[in-house]
């Protein structure tokens, strides 16, 4: 086999039970790095701290990780023009942030009647976060409620 010291230096091809023996000498631990490789390659070292800081590594990629959530707003038909600014402002924040936004209109009553009112309301939300979000899912209607997914463009 191929052995690699604990300092990192290549020592060639070993048989395994002078390996062994070498690692016992320093107390440490004879690991298989590349157990496909021809001849396969191994490594003196202390397993556990192998294993430790491997672990550490991993952590570290998760926490880099970005999770995409998606923020749903929901409105009605007839919403009122403050409302709608503010429900557009607590959008773009949502986008601000990286998170997908779904948007929710719900009919009641005799607004079912009217449908034609909330896919103008949900395409003034589309036009007004063009620049900004992709329309992910296109506005469509489930039951008495019509919903849209709006995704942020990445920069």
């Amino acid at each position: 086999m191929q052995l690699i010291n604990a300092e990192g230096d290549n020592l060639g091809p070993t048989p395994t039970e002078e390996a062994l023996s070498m690692a016992v000498e320093q107390g440490l631990d004879l690991v298989e790095i590349a157990p496909n490789s021809q001849p396969p390659v191994c490594k003196i070292l202390d397993y556990g701290r192998y294993k430790y800081q491997a672990q550490k590594k991993a952590a570290e990629a998760r926490k880099k990780q970005k999770i995409v959530e998606i923020k749903e707003i929901k409105m009605r038909p007839n919403i009122d023009t403050h409302d709608y600014e503010v429900k557009m402002k607590n959008m773009l924040r949502f986008f601000d942030d990286g998170d997908k936004v779904k948007v929710t209109l719900r009919f009641r009553g005799r607004e079912m009647a009217h449908q034609d009112l909330g896919m103008k309301l949900l395409l003034k939300v589309k036009a007004e976060t063009a620049d900004i979000a992709k329309v992910e899912s296109h506005p469509k209607l489930e039951g008495r409620q019509m919903m849209m997914v709006l995704a942020p463009i990445s920069r």
